[in-house]
């Protein structure tokens, strides 16, 4: 394992060096607070909302109260040179093209925070799955024992730019790969709690990746093709039973693998219901013109289902379905 040694100061010392790469609307309301908080943090991002941010800062909007908050922001990755935790919140099928760039940036026993949703690059130690890291190229850059795990639990978005909208919800459940409670995921995890948030260490982090997917991997897709809202998918009669087959096979892939997801799907789907008419993420990219995330969600638990000789066809089906919409919606 890569010795963190610089970061582990973090323990007696009251700063951490961040960046942030793709600070669009997670990693800015996370940049947001950390800057708040006082900690040292670098935004990278791109655009009309990099713009605004460099001139009037980011501001975060939450429950009828707002926050400004004026962390350094630029464009160059190479920023991430100066930092001893780099945060990844970009999508995940944006990160092959940026990872060459990342490995060699990254500052000798620096650590590589990765806050996608879905199934990571890092999930297997010695294999990588082609659906979120085609060619290996990846772990090719980002050695593994740089890589901390996150599961990010908030909704956000990017009302104009330099502006994000808190919708609920600010866990960022850290963990090591190993398991290990590292010095360094302790120091991220204090940063973070003294910066307003929730940042539970969570052992077994693989576990808690599936518990969110039975969620991204089902409802998301099913929100883009139908355009409507969680609450709605859960509750209609129309996609109630179809989304809790979805749900049952990608709990089968789970169990395929070892891992106990730990929450029924009853118990998940009225979790689903409870958020209201929120917008799932993959429905807002739909809606703003982008790439769907559609490989780490889905096409990775259809890779492992095959891997594994488990049978997914209603998962197959969404994974055609939502792909063709991609497609279809992209070529307008």
């Amino acid at each position: 394992r890569q010795d963190p040694a610089p970061l582990s100061r973090r323990i007696t010392h009251p700063k951490v060096r961040f960046a942030i790469v793709g600070a669009g609307a997670t990693g800015g309301f996370l940049g947001a607070h950390l800057a708040r908080s006082g900690e040292e943090v670098t935004l990278i991002a791109r655009g009309s909302h990099l713009t605004a941010m460099r001139e009037r800062g980011v501001t975060v909007r939450s429950g009828g109260e707002e926050f400004t908050a004026h962390p350094e922001c630029t464009d160059d990755i190479a920023a991430i040179g100066g930092a001893e935790a780099v945060f990844l919140t970009l999508k995940a099928h944006a990160i092959p093209a940026l990872a060459p760039a990342i490995g060699a940036n990254l500052a000798p026993n620096a650590c590589v925070i990765s806050a996608q949703n879905g199934i990571p690059w890092w999930y297997f130690p010695d294999r990588s799955l082609e659906s979120v890291d085609p060619g290996g190229v990846i772990a090719g850059s980002i050695p593994y024992p740089s890589v901390v795990g996150c599961i990010v639990y908030s909704a956000t978005q990017i009302i104009e730019p330099g502006v994000i909208e808190h919708v609920e919800g600010n866990r960022f459940t850290l963990g090591e790969p190993d398991g290990s409670r590292s010095e360094r995921v302790q120091a991220i995890a204090a940063a973070l709690v003294g910066a307003g948030l929730k940042a539970p260490i969570q052992e077994r982090i693989r576990n808690e990746i599936w518990l969110k997917l039975l969620g991204n991997a089902t409802l998301n897709p099913v929100s883009a093709l139908t355009r409507a809202t969680l609450q709605q998918i859960v509750t209609s009669a129309a996609t109630h039973d179809l989304v809790r087959t979805l749900m049952e096979e990608v709990d089968s892939v789970a169990r395929a693998l070892g891992v106990e997801v730990g929450l029924s799907i009853e118990k998940r789907m009225e979790g689903a219901a409870g958020v209201g008419g929120h917008k799932t993420s993959m429905l807002q990219d739909l809606e703003a013109g982008r790439p769907l995330e559609i490989e780490a969600l889905l096409g990775a638990v259809v890779e492992l289902a095959r891997r594994e000789g488990v049978a997914v066809p209603s998962l197959t089906a969404l994974y055609g379905l939502t792909k063709l919409l991609d497609e279809a919606s992209r070529s307008r």
